[in-house]
């Protein structure tokens, strides 16, 4: 017998620490034995993007985690559309883009944190901003301080997987420094209490 939430929990974990060949494995292995959850087959979509894309992958995979639980039946459709639209459908990518920049943010690679905070600001909640420009847009952090806010700010927004990527490419920069190490914390904090809902 298959234990269904252990295993999902075990793929999931395989995904954030970018182990996407064990993590496809796995959401395959639920896929087939579960096929009635439709959830299942897009965590394994997730792992083939990852292979051209970490990043977005990462994105697309918070990104889902938060809106399934609001509504699964839309999740996987937006999750879809955005995945058609990647796989080469430009008129239909560049719709998309615009529906996430209802904001007045021009779509550049990056927005500084300075405008991205106004940007908070305007949309009445970091989520909202952050789901905004979170597909066409990196945030362009010039200091440690808007580092760490940035970052706590995903976590606290659960945007977990998302805040690991920042980390792991920042920690080469800010390597042993006590705010990184109350960050990486505060993350496996929060994902230990995920696990135990």
């Amino acid at each position: 017998m298959i234990n269904e939430s252990r295993l999902l929990n075990e793929a999931n974990s395989f995904f954030v620490q970018k182990k996407f060949d064990k993590a496809l494995f796995l959401y395959s292995q639920l896929s087939s034995n579960f096929p009635q959850n439709k959830e299942y087959p897009i965590y394994a979509l997730f792992c083939d993007i990852a292979t051209e894309d970490v990043q977005k992958a990462m994105s697309l995979y918070d990104y889902f985690s938060i809106i399934k639980d609001e509504n699964l039946d839309e999740a996987i459709r937006y999750v879809e559309d955005i995945i058609n639209a990647y796989d080469g459908d430009i008129d239909k990518m560049m719709e998309i883009l615009k529906d996430l920049s209802t904001s007045t943010v021009e779509s550049l690679d990056a927005i500084r944190y300075e405008d991205f905070k106004k940007l908070i600001e305007s949309r009445g909640s970091f989520r909202i901003a952050f789901e905004d420009i979170m597909f066409s847009t990196k945030v362009a952090i010039e200091n440690k301080d808007d580092f760490f806010d940035f970052v706590t700010k995903l976590i606290d927004n659960d945007f977990n997987t998302t805040a690991y990527t920042y980390l792991d490419g920042f920690n080469e920069y800010f390597s042993y420094d006590k705010e990184i190490e109350k960050l990486y914390k505060k993350l496996e904090e929060k994902k230990l209490a995920i696990n135990h809902k």
